[in-house]
């Protein structure tokens, strides 16, 4: 059996803000920007983060409990990469873990402070052995009017490795680590600070990537002209392109690098460029994926048969195409906490999460378990020790059953604008799932006018409230449009 990449997902946020709109609101202040206007960006809806992100691209690659051939209780670790992550002292990927009902032995560990840190991660997990989840998200904060807000995008790759008959076999990893210092963000700052292209092109890129490339490729035993697939992520224009020319790599091989139609996406855009090549590649093709911060790692892969036989996914195409745009760029800003707007009294609610009740609960709230009675089969949610079946009423004869990639339809739904919401009006109302059971949920990634009893909802992983005065999130499932996920 072979080692290699056993599953692949995507995920990017539905929202997609015109690269116009922030040109048309900061020209102003600078004229330049009118030229960077086209193409758009991907950007988080309030309710989004890099966690959320992670956790949808996870499901893509994995596919729902139960209809898929993937048995989650065979991953050994996850791997989570950002340098974006919303908590400094809790660990991340422990929250993935337990939205996606991994068994609580999973190793769990955050790799973080390089943009190279998704293909790090990814290196370290195929070198390592045994089946990993290796997950990388980012969203990054940027000031209003600067370069990186129009070269940003928000989004998510999810790569399942291990042995098996993979996708894509690994031939070979070179890496090169040099505190090449390109931008930085220390750790009491909100925002990037950048240094001018130019010297970055020339003094970075170019002394660093080539070298590595090359050792990559002897151990490989493979010819730069034998690559199918080369996916670079860079902001500084045409460097992908440079940087292959140096290499030797045929200038058809550069892959798109989605700037036009999501943005780059930091420590996580190199995954996503290979995510999109796998869902292009054709077996014999080989894929070189560069990630580069304080260095560079390259990972040499060859396409195997096994890619025809992927189940359907989402992934980066999907997730593009169901997109919806945003021409306000004030949400934009007020979503990303860029500008501080006026909220009411309503938002003063103490948002006060009890850690000790979310701990009991974890399987209702994170997990998204309910339960199925043992005696009559009824689902409910949330489990309880009496069945909810009147013909029933049976005592403690409730075994965990989950509901997250369960499909539900709108029994009932309002659209009010009384309740609070950071993207207001709140729109919420009562899901019944197709194989029994019901809750009243907050509906999200939906406009008012897409509103309808009977409409088919798939269940999402969000940001539920905002703790500001404590620094908390709180997150739970959601329901959105079957149409924005993989039933």
């Amino acid at each position: 059996m072979d080692f290699g990449v056993l599953a692949y997902g995507a995920y990017i946020p539905r929202l997609r803000l015109s690269r116009r709109a922030i040109a048309d609101a900061n020209a102003w202040l600078n004229p330049a920007l009118k030229a960077q206007g086209k193409g758009e960006r991907a950007m988080c809806n309030w309710d989004e983060d890099p966690i959320t992100m992670a956790v949808e691209a996870a499901r893509d690659a994995l596919g729902p409990t139960g209809r898929s051939s993937i048995d989650r209780a065979s991953i050994k670790a996850v791997r989570f990469a950002s340098t974006t992550f919303p908590f400094l002292d809790r660990l991340n990927a422990g929250l993935v873990v337990e939205a996606l009902s991994l068994p609580e032995e999973v190793s769990a560990l955050d790799i973080a402070a390089t943009q190279r840190a998704g293909t790090s991660a990814l290196a370290a997990a195929l070198l390592g052995g045994g089946e990993t989840l290796v997950v990388a998200a980012e969203q990054r904060q940027a000031k209003a009017a600067s370069p990186v807000e129009m070269a940003a995008g928000d989004g998510a790759a999810a790569l399942l490795v291990g042995e098996g008959e993979p996708v894509a076999r690994l031939l070979a990893t070179a890496s090169r680590t040099a505190d090449f210092v390109d931008h930085y963000r220390s750790s009491e700052s909100v925002y990037d600070y950048q240094w001018e292209e130019r010297w970055v092109r020339d003094a970075g890129y170019l002394p660093i990537v080539p070298p590595a490339i090359a050792r990559c490729l002897e151990e490989a035993k493979l010819a730069p002209t034998d690559i199918t697939h080369f996916c670079m992520p860079a902001v500084v224009p045409r460097v992908a392109s440079t940087v292959a020319k140096a290499a030797g790599i045929p200038e058809a091989a550069v892959c798109d690098n989605l700037h036009a139609v999501c943005g780059e996406a930091g420590a996580a855009h190199a995954l996503v460029m290979f995510v999109a090549a796998l869902e292009r590649a054709k077996p014999g093709d080989r894929i070189l994926v560069v990630g580069f911060g304080q260095g560079a790692d390259v990972l040499a892969f060859e396409v195997t048969p096994a890619i025809a036989k992927q189940p359907a996914r989402l992934g980066v195409a999907g997730h593009l195409a169901r997109r919806r745009e945003e021409t306000n760029y004030t949400k934009f800003l007020s979503f990303n906490d860029t500008i501080e707007v006026e909220r009411g009294m309503r938002a003063e609610a103490d948002k006060l999460t009890p850690l000790s009740a979310m701990w009991r609960n974890r399987d209702t709230v994170t997990r998204f378990v309910g339960g199925k009675c043992r005696r009559c089969g009824t689902l409910q949610f949330p489990k309880s020790r009496i069945c909810v079946n009147p013909n029933c009423n049976a005592v403690d004869a409730q075994e965990a059953h989950p509901f997250a990639d369960k499909i539900g339809r709108i029994n009932s739904y309002t659209a009010d604008r009384l309740t609070y919401s950071p993207d207001p009006p709140a729109c919420y109302g009562m899901i019944q799932f197709e194989e029994g059971g019901r809750w009243m949920m907050d509906f999200t990634d939906i406009e008012e006018t897409e509103l309808a009893v009977g409409r088919p909802m798939k269940m999402m992983f969000r940001v539920k409230d905002v703790d500001a005065q404590r620094g908390f999130k709180r997150y739970f499932w959601k329901a959105a449009p079957l149409a924005a996920g993989r039933a």
